[in-house]
């Protein structure tokens, strides 16, 4: 049968006749082959790699000198001082670091609040004026 079918196929390639199912011939070689081509991709994920890393050693080069020109600090740098500080200022306390008071909080907000409530008094009709006031 399979004569016949290679025949009436003609000029046919070999794939084609594994595609109707004919018996398929195997490559003593195959093994090796693929094991040639795993290898090769992985040097060449090797390689990749390598040359990205390159670069990224050239740009950090690059970033660290404008840091250096401009004096500013890594953020890495910056917490790492930040956190130095906590420590040093909590060093024999039992008790966790005081957060920090932002400038313009405190006793300031309620002069202020003060001086909006006064504005507004002055723009209201007589009556309600004295209302307020009292």
């Amino acid at each position: 049968m399979d004569f016949v079918m290679k025949q009436a196929l003609g000029g046919a390639t070999k794939d084609m006749g594994k595609m109707l199912g004919g018996d398929e011939e195997k490559d003593p070689d195959a093994a090796k082959k693929e094991e040639e081509r795993q290898e090769a991709l992985r040097q060449e994920e090797e390689e990749r790699k390598a040359k990205y890393a390159k670069m990224e050693a050239e740009r950090e080069v690059m970033r660290q000198g404008i840091r250096d020109k401009y004096g500013i600090k890594k953020k890495e740098e910056r917490e790492a001082e930040a956190q130095a500080a906590m420590e040093a200022n909590s060093e024999g306390s039992l008790t966790r670091p005081k957060k920090a008071i932002p400038p313009g909080c405190g006793d300031e907000e309620e002069e202020e609040e003060e001086s909006i409530l006064d504005t507004v008094i002055k723009y209201l009709p007589g009556p309600l004026e004295d209302m307020f006031k009292k």
